[in-house]
This record gives C-alpha cells, sequence and structure tokens, in this order.
C-alpha cells in the first residue's frame, strides 16, 4: 500500500513538472537592424543572438540586418502589434535627430515602442591629419583660435558624427568656419583623412584604429565626459571634462507599445545576461571598441533630450 502511494505521489510530481514545463512555451524573437547590414549594430546583434540559446531555454533571438532606416521602423511599426515576438533597434539618429529635422519622414514616435535593453555605447572620437600634429583639446583650440577653414569628415550629411562635429566646432566659435563633408558610409569618413580628403574626422574607434596604428592620424579627443578608459585609445580625453558638448552613440533594442510587461522583463534579464557573459565583454571592448552600457527607461529618455538638445542648438550649422 504505500509503495503504491509513494508511486502515486511521483506520478502526480511529474505531471506537475510536465504541465509547469508546458506553460513555458519557446519562442522566437526577430530582432530587426534597420540600418547597415554590415554594421555595428549588426555584428552586435548577431553576437547577442547566437548567445541567447546558452541563457535561455524559452527566448531565441535571431538577428535579422537590412537597411532602410525611418522607412524600415515606419513599416515595422505598421506591421507589429503589441505582444508580437519581433524586437527593432532605435537610437538618437531617428528619436532625436530626424524627429526634428524631417518629422515628415517619420511616421511613428517614441510612444509606439517599450524599452526592453541599450544594446552597446560606442565612444566617438575627433582623429586629425597627423600633418597636423594635433593630440589634445589644447592643441585643438591653439588651431581653432588661428581662424582657418575646418574640414571634418562624418558619415553622412545629418548624422550622429555630424551633430557631434558641429557641436564642439560651434562651441568654439568656428561653426562658420566649418565645413561637414558626408561620406556614404561610417568606414569610408573615417579614413577620408588619412587621404589628406579632409583635415578631421569623428568616427567611432574600431573604424580608425588600423590609420591611427599606421600613423596616418593623430587622435584628438573622445565625445564623452571623461577620458577613454579601455583599449587601445585609453587616456584619449573627453570633451565634456572642458565643458564642451558630447553624446554617445547608442542602439535601444525596442518591442512593440503595449507588450506585456512579464515578456518585457524576461527579455530585458536575458539581454543583461549576454552583456555581461565575459565572452562578450570582451569581444565588444577588445573587437569592437564598444562598452556594455545597460540602461533604464529614465537613462534613455535622457539621453534622447540631451541629443535633441544638442540638434536643436547647432542645427543650423548641420542642415543650413
Amino acid at each position: 500500500m504505500k509503495r503504491r502511494i509513494l508511486s502515486m505521489v511521483l506520478l502526480a510530481a511529474m505531471c506537475a513538472a510536465l504541465l509547469a514545463g508546458c506553460g513555458q512555451k519557446s519562442a522566437t524573437w526577430k530582432v530587426t537592424c534597420p540600418w547597415a547590414p554590415s554594421g555595428v549594430a549588426a555584428m552586435v546583434s548577431q553576437q547577442a543572438a547566437t548567445k541567447s540559446t546558452s541563457y535561455s531555454d524559452t527566448i531565441t533571438l535571431v538577428a535579422e540586418a537590412i537597411k532602410g532606416d525611418a522607412a524600415t521602423v515606419n513599416t515595422w511599426v505598421a506591421d507589429t502589434k503589441a505582444n508580437d515576438t519581433e524586437l527593432v533597434f532605435v537610437g538618437e539618429g531617428l528619436l532625436s535627430i530626424t524627429s526634428i529635422l524631417d518629422p515628415a519622414k517619420m511616421q511613428f514616435g517614441y510612444e509606439d515602442f517599450v524599452f526592453v535593453e541599450n544594446l552597446y555605447s560606442s565612444i566617438f572620437v575627433l582623429s586629425a591629419d597627423a600633418k597636423l600634429n594635433i593630440g589634445s583639446v589644447a592643441d585643438l583650440e591653439a588651431y581653432v583660435q588661428q581662424g582657418t577653414e575646418i574640414s571634418v569628415a562624418v558619415n553622412g550629411a545629418t548624422g550622429s558624427e555630424a551633430f557631434l562635429a558641429a557641436s564642439l566646432f560651434g562651441a568654439m566659435g568656428a561653426g562658420d568656419k566649418l565645413k561637414l563633408t558626408p561620406y556614404q558610409s561610417a568606414a569610408e569618413a573615417a579614413q577620408a583623412v588619412a587621404r589628406g580628403e579632409t583635415q578631421f574626422a569623428v568616427s567611432h574607434q574600431s573604424q580608425i584604429l588600423e590609420t591611427y596604428q599606421q600613423k596616418g592620424v593623430t587622435i584628438v579627443c573622445a565625445f564623452d565626459e571623461g577620458n577613454i578608459e579601455n583599449g587601445p585609445f585609453a587616456g584619449v580625453e573627453g570633451v565634456g571634462q572642458h565643458g564642451y558638448p558630447y553624446f554617445r552613440n547608442r542602439c535601444f533594442v525596442m518591442a512593440r507599445a503595449g507588450t506585456d510587461e512579464k515578456k518585457v522583463a524576461e527579455l530585458k534579464e536575458l539581454y543583461g545576461k549576454i552583456l555581461a557573459d565575459a565572452e562578450v565583454v570582451e569581444w565588444l571592448q577588445d573587437t569592437m571598441l564598444l562598452e556594455v552600457d545597460t540602461m533604464s527607461v529614465a537613462d534613455v529618455e535622457a539621453h534622447v533630450e540631451n541629443v535633441k538638445s544638442i540638434v536643436n542648438e547647432y542645427k543650423d550649422i548641420v542642415a543650413g
């Protein structure tokens, strides 16, 4: 009789476990990167997708990289409903720059999304033609005081790099001397200064590294509050400590507004585990020259508003 009772107890426990397992259905979440299919964000997203199965039995991330920017996000918002297993990247380029310079291009707003996590932070740097011998903010200020024309290579006519250049030289009083030279890609813009096409360039650290190692450029400063702490550019001073405006390039993973809070929390927890993975941290820092920078909703909104303030102040320099 005791054996029969024990067997029944074990059977009931097994059934309960199976039922609990059935309640945790596996879902595949597609993560759309709507710009630069071979760019930084797409590469980091693919890395996160690869790691997702190591940290969750119920969520698998699948990275999709396509070119389209605002048009792609417009379509995503139109076609995606709350609780669809779809995620998309949105950053300050759309929320803070396009929303001010070309709002007609956007058929969506911040309210159409719910924040999951920030995928990474990139600290942009200003590089200079090595022949100019400019290696610090003080050197740059002295150069600007000469009153000569200033040419800066940037990725696109109105991207983040353009506004960082405009805000730095504009704050130095040289906005009327500044010529922004747009290129079709961030990598191309980063190399322009070494080819002698411009005096300066604003770029991701990884995109200027090879040219720097070949001594074709000097690294003048970083667009951040303090000095760069890690990597080959460790010690490069941040413009913020000299009172100049700055912002980091960030990449927000967003779900459709109205998505269940528990699902969003589960996704945020998964991204948190992925971004804390030692291999991922090392890869981001050493290969991509990026930083893990997990954020809250308040952090995101503060970032968006900071970039908006810079865009509003310097848009005449960038857009004419």
